[in-house]
C-alpha cells in the first residue's frame, strides 16, 4: 500500500469538499434580525395601559441559530424607551422559534429585563414575507408576561400585548 500522489489529491479535495460544505451550512443556520416593538396594552397590578397613555417603543436586534429547518434558537436583546418618565430599559429575550407551514412561527421567549426586579416570558406568533437573497419582511404578535416587584416589595404580574415588525436576515 504506497502512497500515491493521486490518493493525497483525492483526500486534499475531499477535505476541501467537507469545509466548502461546512461554510455553506453555516451561512443557512445563521441569520438576525431588527425591528421594533411596541406595546399596545398591558394590564398590572390592577391598571390597563395602552399606547395612548404611555408610549414604549422597543429595537428588538436577534441573532438567530437553525438547528433544523423547523426549529431555531434566537437570542433577542431589546432596548426600549419609555417617554413618562423617560428612561431606557434593557431586555435579554432568549427563546426558541417553530416554523409552521405558509410562513408563519410560534415561539416563545424568556425574558430577563436588566437593573429591574423584573423577568418572564413572552410567546410569540409571527409570519414572514420573503424579498429574496436571504431576506425577509415580518410582523410578529408579542404577549409578554412579567413577574414584577414594585418599589414598596409587592408582587404582581403584567400581561400585555404588542406588535413587532422588522427585516430578517
Amino acid at each position: 500500500m504506497g502512497s500515491s500522489p493521486l490518493r493525497y489529491r483525492t483526500a486534499a479535495i475531499a477535505v476541501l469538499a467537507t469545509l466548502v460544505a461546512a461554510s455553506t451550512s453555516a451561512q443557512e443556520r445563521v441569520g438576525g434580525h431588527f425591528g421594533a416593538v411596541i406595546p399596545l396594552v398591558t394590564r398590572a397590578n390592577g391598571t390597563t395601559t395602552t399606547v395612548a397613555d404611555d408610549f414604549v417603543i422597543g429595537f428588538p436586534t436577534g441573532i438567530t441559530i437553525r438547528t433544523s429547518p423547523r426549529w431555531a434558537f434566537d437570542l433577542e436583546l431589546v432596548p426600549s424607551i419609555q417617554n413618562e418618565p423617560l428612561h431606557v430599559d434593557l431586555t435579554v429575550h432568549p427563546g426558541v422559534i417553530a416554523s409552521i407551514a405558509g410562513g408563519f412561527g410560534a415561539g416563545l421567549r424568556m425574558a430577563f429585563d436588566v437593573r429591574r426586579p423584573s423577568w418572564g416570558f413572552t410567546p410569540i406568533f409571527n409570519r414572514g414575507f420573503p424579498l429574496g437573497a436571504g431576506t425577509s419582511l415580518f410582523g410578529e404578535l408579542v404577549v409578554p408576561i412579567r413577574f414584577q416587584i414594585d418599589p414598596f416589595g409587592e408582587r404582581f404580574t403584567s400581561v400585555g400585548l404588542g406588535v413587532h415588525a422588522g427585516i430578517g436576515f
